[in-house]
């Protein structure tokens, strides 16, 4: 049986099936032409089957963002890929306030057919200003949807899922996850396997045997759920306690209704992010769970970030910074008192 496909070719893949299925479909971006297909290779091969509508676009990611709402406004379909998810802060006017604000502000409803891709993360020497996390500043944007890839969802129907919406979507891809392999069939390893908390297959959850006898939860967004995944082994092997590791493909809005049986059962629930603490996703996973879950919860909701520092170049001192496994396990084990 052949090896599964790596996140990157996934996301290839995904993004060839919607040039083929609409040609409405426009891709926006820096060095997205063939030979070089993009910084991570995710745009290879689009510009040679469909030249004229893969755009290679100057520097300036404001008017990169700007020129896809323009063709989202009549009727088209955008794809920009912002080589950095560092600079969307540099396209943050035209998300927030055009691309946002046009899905209702004329009077009706008008469709806004538009997807921001932004790889992000660090723990690849890249250095201060491309290694960062931002997720928490487009928070809370009316009509603006987040999410994040996973190894665990399939990104042909993600893709085409974020693009059908009809409101303006940013979708986070950290870059550590475009050489690992996507996961199938139930199973991330020989010791956890995987199901999905809803019909829609939006919430992965992986466990180990009995999915209800968790003594902890750990949410995370996909960037972290390799790093949590090996947090819960190392506690379960070291401490006997079980862990389930669930991993949403929406980030905002946030819906809990599919995590609630879980986070109720266990009782102890711990949210891990990449970014750094204050007003961040994590946050608003907490406030969500607090608000339905008070009275079941054994303990407040533990909430892992990385350090208040700018993300250094060097790996020993970017390691030290970032969320890592061991991070996750210490603060669980603090938590649990072990």
């Amino acid at each position: 049986m052949p090896p599964a496909e790596r996140v990157a070719e996934n996301l290839n893949r995904g993004l060839h099936a919607l040039f083929a299925a609409d040609p409405r479909v426009f891709l926006l971006g820096e060095d997205v032409l063939d030979p070089y297909g993009g910084a991570f290779k995710v745009t290879r091969g689009l510009s040679s089957r469909y030249p004229d509508r893969v755009i290679t676009t100057p520097i300036s990611e404001g008017a990169i963002v700007g020129a896809a709402n323009g063709l989202a406004l009549a009727g088209d379909r955008a794809i920009v890929e912002v080589m950095f998810g560092d600079f969307v802060t540099l396209a943050f006017d035209q998300i927030v306030n055009f691309a946002a604000k046009s899905v209702s502000m004329y009077g009706r409803r008008l469709p806004m057919h538009l997807l921001v891709r932004c790889p992000v993360g660090g723990n690849r020497g890249y250095g201060p200003t491309h290694s960062q996390s931002l997720q928490k500043h487009l928070v809370g944007v009316p009509d603006l949807a987040l999410f994040e890839v996973s190894p665990f969802h399939d990104n042909v129907r993600l893709l085409e899922r974020l693009l059908d919406r009809g409101e303006p979507c940013v979708l986070f891809e950290d870059k550590g996850l475009y050489a690992e392999r996507m996961l199938t069939g139930g199973r991330v390893d020989e010791l956890y396997r995987f199901d999905w908390l809803d019909a829609g297959e939006t919430v992965a959850r992986a466990y180990v045997d009995d999915p209800g006898a968790a003594d902890w939860v750990i949410v995370a967004p996909g960037g972290m759920a390799r790093r949590a995944l090996a947090a819960a082994r190392e506690l379960l092997v070291e401490l006997e306690l079980s862990c389930q590791v669930i991993v949403p493909s929406q980030l905002y809005p946030f819906d809990p209704e599919p995590l609630l049986p879980a986070v109720a059962g266990a009782g102890r629930v711990c949210v891990v992010e990449e970014g750094v603490a204050g007003g961040t996703w994590g946050g608003e996973v907490a406030h969500r769970l607090y608000d339905r879950l008070w009275g079941r919860l054994r303990q407040p909701v533990l909430q892992v970030h990385s350090r208040d520092r700018v993300i250094p170049t060097a790996p020993h001192l970017e390691r030290e910074v970032l969320v890592q496994t061991a991070t996750i396990a210490h603060a669980i084990r603090e938590a649990a008192g072990a």
